[in-house]
């Protein structure tokens, strides 16, 4: 590989063998450096691929404010738990590098931060959670000092932004806070009391999740009056009527309206939720 930028002592820009820009970190990988010169494999500890578009510079120039030790700490305990895949995701990376670098800086000068949508975050992406108590675990063995239980809030909310497929955290607040919404629009409407931790209800949010990623990317699903859409109006007229109130939420919330498609399939999921929760248990 060959250098194409030199950003630190402990980061480059490189080209690879496919011509790709890469981004290198490794201690003293950039330490008297120059672009064209061939880059010390001996040296390379993690290479970055960035991905869907982000710009390698800029992404290089984030990960060149983060000490190298943190970096490496994020990337050896995502191994460590079994998100390796996520670890390859450079924009992750940096985000939970950038999380823990600061975190680790507030505990040093006795600053205390109470994270928001604790519980929330707790009933809503369980999976999220637990991996990121997993994680926060893997990284409180190798730094220098033990971040605190809660620090897991934190983590979980950067692995489900990675879900949503974009870099703005507070987007993820946003949409926590809209889906949150949703569920209580559907308790409301059925006289339910929902379990967060349903099956159900965790179907339903993964449903959201990758419906507000479509409504992002302006790539909502629309087949116009499919068969099928029409079929599931029809079988559940209920879960049809308040597919339509939160659609109109969601139109207030992203100023985005829904198509007809996926009006149905939020349907069809409420209506799961409903049929789930007058199971007898």
């Amino acid at each position: 590989m060959e250098i194409a930028r030199v950003f630190n002592n402990n980061l480059v820009l490189a080209l690879d063998a496919m011509g790709r820009e890469v981004i290198l970190t490794g201690r003293g990988l950039g330490f008297q450096a120059r672009p064209g010169q061939v880059v010390d494999q001996t040296r390379v500890v993690r290479t970055f691929v960035p991905a869907d578009g982000r710009d390698p510079d800029h992404l290089a120039q984030l990960l060149a404010g983060i000490p190298p030790e943190h970096i490496q700490l994020v990337g050896d305990a995502l191994a460590e738990v079994g998100l390796d895949k996520v670890g390859r995701n450079p924009s992750l990376v940096i985000a939970l590098a950038d999380h823990v670098s600061f975190a680790l800086r507030r505990l040093a000068i006795g600053m205390q931060l109470d994270y928001p949508l604790q519980a929330e975050v707790q009933h809503l992406y369980t999976e999220e959670y637990e991996q990121a108590k997993a994680l926060l675990a893997a990284i409180n063995v190798r730094a220098e000092r033990p971040l605190p239980g809660d620090e897991a809030v934190g983590l979980a909310l950067h692995l489900v932004n990675a879900g949503f497929a974009t870099g703005d955290l507070s987007y993820t607040y946003q949409m926590t806070g809209v889906i949150q919404q949703m569920v209580a629009v559907i308790g409301q409407t059925f006289s339910l009391d929902v379990d967060g931790s349903s099956v159900s209800i965790g179907r339903f949010i993964t449903h959201l999740r990758y419906l507000f990623v479509r409504i992002h990317q302006h790539r909502q699903l629309d087949e116009g009056q499919s068969a099928i859409g029409v079929a599931i109006r029809t079988a559940y007229p209920a879960a049809a009527e308040c597919a339509r109130r939160l659609a109109e939420l969601l139109e207030i919330r992203l100023g985005a309206p829904l198509t007809e498609d996926e009006v149905s399939y939020l349907a069809l999921h409420i209506a799961r939720v409903v049929a789930d929760a007058d199971e007898p248990t």
